[in-house]
């Protein structure tokens, strides 16, 4: 997944103002205690981030 099929899928679920900010500031479990920017910055694949917001959410399975 491009890292901006990534920020528009996030943007489409948590809305254009607040995606950013979430990724910002909130911490995932599933990506090892890191925020999305965190991950992103880290070198983590953007299909794995997607993967671990997806879980966090819980987002339907079409969404994935």
């Amino acid at each position: 997944m491009r890292l901006t099929e990534f920020w528009t899928r996030l943007e489409h679920t948590l809305g254009p103002a607040y995606a950013h900010s979430w990724a910002a500031d909130h911490v995932l479990a599933g990506l090892d205690g890191q925020t999305v920017e965190q991950a992103i910055a880290g070198g983590e694949e953007t299909v794995t981030v997607w993967r671990a917001v997806h879980a966090e959410l819980g987002l339907h399975a079409r969404e994935r």
